[in-house]
């Protein structure tokens, strides 16, 4: 059961994900298409899992 918790954690929107980078929604969006933040496509929606979220910050961190 709770590995199934796990894969239905809330997903994050574009313009959440912007307020946590602190960054322009533009930018956010170019970041999905470059294939920098992994994304899940729902019907004409894109989410992103916050984990892949929190993958993507630790490689700016080491780059940094």
């Amino acid at each position: 059961m709770n590995d199934q918790q796990n894969s239905c954690s809330r997903l994050l929107k574009a313009d959440e994900v912007a307020r946590i980078l602190n960054i322009s929604r533009s930018l956010t969006y170019r970041l999905f298409q470059e294939g920098k933040i992994p994304t899940i496509k729902i019907n004409k929606t894109i989410r992103v899992k916050p984990n892949d979220l929190n993958i993507y910050i630790q490689n700016c961190h080491e780059d940094f």
